[in-house]
């Protein structure tokens, strides 16, 4: 177990979820949980929660050497190394290579060699995972601080669609498009094979890369149901990259959502009176709208419940700072299980998270 979960962490590269790895999370995560119950404001619980994934990764190095000195520690017992105090001391001398116990056993020296190889080649992958890590983390920092001057702060549709029209013109929204679609493949390959990403927070605190996602979700929905500019299939595959990389990585979490939801069967969290008026306020600066508003509403309502709820959902794993039509409308939310169960989740009946 403790040797499959350093593989899936380190050397892997797709998601693999492993057993130990979420007992660790999920214990840190609930212990964080207790803390937070003292802070008043959310500048407090976004530093607080800063150190929650770093302090977590960091946990699973010792938890990994405590199990494989204790599980060493078993076979030198089944050899007659000592008493079970000589053999988890002859286990953690070997572990850590600082070599002060030794046998004269052949099979004791075979397991010790063993023991002392695993030890380093965990610290050796621990030191070459990191900077992969950042590097990941940097290139999806990048896109969500670059959004900030087309989106505002906090990101919104409705900003970044007025921005466009006065400063780009709306028809260099095509390309922004292709950005966000290789954006939101590289998030679904790095935070499923990485996932203490997912709970990595923006250097600063207004910002976030789930926020951020559900700007231009809505954004590229909006642009493809209701404003009158020439069709173009790059808002429609954004908006497919970017929702089956949020199902993807709350399906790795063990967070049910829907995953074939359709509209009006499956209700959205905006309302029609937000969706128009919005469009009023895009009117009044200028931006070009369909004249059908029903079929408008409709048609984004058919993009929207794709990644609604797991939209939501995420943004309360992470504690996501407050964005409109994405954190602003989280109330409850059940934290995933610390075990992972066989059984498949089924689809639950419409709650919000």
């Amino acid at each position: 177990m403790t040797i499959f979960s350093a593989l899936s962490t380190f050397v892997l590269t797709r998601a693999a979820r492993s057993q130990l790895n979420r007992v660790v999370f999920g214990l840190m995560r609930r212990i964080f949980e207790f803390i937070l119950r003292f802070t008043n404001t959310y500048e407090q619980r976004d530093q607080i929660m800063a150190y929650y994934s770093p302090i977590s990764l960091i946990m699973l190095v010792p938890v990994w050497y405590a199990l494989i000195m204790l599980g060493y520690a078993a076979m030198y017992w089944s050899l007659d190394v000592g008493d079970w105090f000589a053999d988890i001391r002859y286990s953690g001398s070997s572990l850590l290579t600082l070599g002060f116990a030794t046998s004269e056993n052949p099979f004791v020296t075979i397991l010790s060699f063993s023991e002392a190889l695993i030890g380093l080649i965990l610290v050796a992958l621990l030191m070459a995972y990191l900077p992969t890590m950042y590097a990941a983390f940097s290139r999806r920092e990048q896109a969500v601080s670059m959004l900030e001057v087309r989106a505002g702060n906090p990101p919104s549709a409705l900003e970044m669609l007025l921005r466009f029209n006065r400063i780009h013109g709306l028809d260099k929204l095509n390309e922004y498009w292709k950005t966000w679609e290789i954006w939101f493949a590289d998030i679904e390959e790095s935070h499923t094979t990485l996932p203490a990403l997912v709970f990595f927070r923006s250097p600063r605190s207004d910002n976030s890369w789930i926020t951020a996602a559900g700007a231009v979700l809505d954004a590229a929905a909006i642009t493809v149901s209701a404003v009158d500019i020439p069709a173009d299939v790059s808002a429609s595959l954004s908006i497919r990259a970017g929702y089956l990389a949020l199902r993807r990585i709350a399906d790795y979490f063990d967070i049910p959502n829907p995953q074939n939801p359709n509209y009006p069967n499956d209700p959205i969290s905006i309302t029609r009176e937000e969706f128009d008026e919005l469009l009023s306020k895009l009117e009044v600066a200028g931006v070009p709208l369909k004249a059908d508003r029903e079929k408008a509403w409709l048609d984004f309502a058919g993009w929207r419940v794709n990644y609604d709820r797991v939209l939501l959902v995420l943004c309360k794993l992470v504690m996501a700072p407050q964005a409109p039509w994405s954190s602003d409308r989280v109330q409850r939310f059940k934290m995933p299980p610390m075990f992972i169960f066989k059984k498949k989740h089924k689809a639950p009946q419409r709650t919000w998270p």
